[in-house]
């Protein structure tokens, strides 16, 4: 079933554009061609910018109550579309309609709890007269918005994350910019038609697409920009950090997560958790569970449940009911992920399941005794690959956990309450899942991590308070 986004425009301060040159978007299960959106110039993004000044305007002056019923009749149109929505996920990018479904339904929450948080942006009253001399003076705090956002989003969760930064944006009555990734821009591109049918002002949102390397700098370096808002790796984030000058940053750059399982916890529970938290859209997930530590007294029993479970996997079509993974972004990163495992393989690590790749799939493997040296002990796979290794005891799996650049999110399966919470104290990470994987997150909750997993916190409260300013008001009585 073709699928038309605005016939194939981009959304540029509150209008639907073409351009003369394009950007194909390919299915990358059989690299069928898709559609074809603009390829935005230098040129578009500094209009964009020019026009989001007056949007900023525009947003920071509508009532809380009509920034709430713009971001719940877009809510409306994506939920009476929600069949649209997932076909596009699915279709675009990696995730099976299954999977596409379940993120239609959270970006839905995202922006009902955007909605909700409009009405609970507050400041507090200053008790002035603490200090000597200020009696005659009273006052308060308040946040105000930051003005101008851009936000470059990812393509493993193309409508989701870009909510996560539209829906915040817009309660805190900001402007925000959109660079979806290149691969997968017709789910935020869906999530603007939506916004327009609700009625947001123009020049408040706008979704450029277009290629990094040609308006991604002008985005990130321009001074009318206060904040940049991004999702994505490592390195990328760096060199945005490097560039943007004096403003603010917030950042989610990935991580190694890693799952400890003790011998008291409940094995066959700890086994579905973890499978689903590797393979979830085939692995290429932030919080995808890449490294498992399991007590030796249950090691082997667990290693092999879990396999046996990952054998099972349905792998294939991912418009079929049925299919449990589909496959990567394209071809290119299936053979990054062959590259790092067959790395792992030459060092001396143990090939339990998967190892193959056929065109841009590759199937679930687990591979045991990884070397340290190993890129894929230290690095984000972003891939269908779950390292499980032995440890004697709680404290040699949070040692082992913690020795890694990353911390995002981490897992633990206990029944003993005493370890739950030793774990949570030392295992460094954004945070820490009791009996459940790394991989579990629901909207609302403050999302980031430390080390180089990022900076701030995401999660429709948090982002507000990034997305904001404080400013002090004093009257001095006379």
């Amino acid at each position: 079933m073709p699928i038309r986004i605005a016939s194939r425009k981009m959304f540029l301060a509150g209008n639907w554009v073409n351009r003369e040159r394009s950007i194909e978007v390919r299915d990358p299960q059989d690299n069928s061609l898709i559609d074809t959106v603009p390829a935005a110039s230098k040129e578009d993004m500094l209009h964009c910018i020019e026009e989001a000044k007056e949007g900023a305007k525009l947003a920071a002056s509508m009532p809380v109550h009509e920034r709430m019923a713009v971001i719940q009749k877009a809510a409306d149109y994506i939920e009476k579309n929600k069949e649209t929505y997932a076909m596009t996920i699915a279709r675009e990018g990696s995730k099976t309609i299954r999977e596409a479904a379940k993120e239609v339904n959270r970006c839905l929450e995202t922006l009902r709890i955007s909605a909700e948080e409009a009405r609970r942006i507050a400041g507090e009253t200053i008790p002035f007269d603490q200090s000597p001399g200020s009696e005659k003076r009273v006052g308060y705090y308040l946040r105000v918005p930051i003005g101008i956002i851009g936000a470059i989003t990812p393509f493993n969760d193309p409508i989701n994350l870009v909510a996560h930064k539209v829906g915040p944006a817009i309660a805190a009555g900001n402007a925000i910019i959109v660079k979806p990734a290149t691969v997968t821009p017709l789910s935020a591109l869906l999530l603007a038609e939506a916004f327009d049918k609700a009625g947001l002002p123009p020049k408040i949102l706008s979704v450029i697409t277009g290629y990094g390397s040609e308006i991604g700098d002008v985005l990130v370096t321009h001074p009318a920009v206060r904040m940049i808002s991004f999702t994505g790796g490592l390195e990328a984030g760096e060199e945005i950090s490097r560039k943007a000058g004096l403003k603010k940053l917030s950042m989610e750059l990935g991580a190694n997560s890693p799952v400890i399982v003790l011998e008291d916890a409940d094995l066959d529970e700890a086994v579905q958790v973890t499978v689903s938290g590797a393979f979830w859209a085939a692995g290429q997930n932030c919080l995808g569970v890449q490294r498992i530590y399991i007590q030796e007294s249950i090691r082997e029993k667990f290693q092999r449940k879990f396999v046996e479970r990952t054998r099972q996997y349905s792998i294939g079509d991912k418009q079929s009911l049925v299919t449990d993974m589909g496959p990567l972004i394209t071809e290119k990163e299936a053979i990054r992920v062959q590259q790092i495992v067959n790395e792992a393989i030459e060092k001396g690590s143990k090939l339990l399941t998967g190892g193959e790749r056929r065109g841009a799939f590759y199937l679930p493997t687990v591979l045991t005794d990884v070397p340290d040296d190993c890129i894929i002990a230290k690095e984000e796979i972003f891939g269908p690959v779950v390292l499980l290794y032995g440890v004697k005891n709680l404290a040699e799996g949070i040692e082992k956990a913690n020795d890694n650049d990353y911390g995002l999110q981490a897992g633990i399966f206990t029944n003993d309450i005493k370890k739950a919470h030793e774990a949570i104290a030392k295992v460094e990470a954004g945070g820490i899942m009791i009996n459940d994987s790394s991989d579990y997150r629901i909207d609302a909750m403050p999302f980031g991590g430390v080390k180089n997993s990022g900076l701030g916190r995401e999660g429709i409260k948090f982002a507000i308070q990034e997305m904001t300013e404080l400013k002090v008001v004093c009257y001095k009585l006379s």
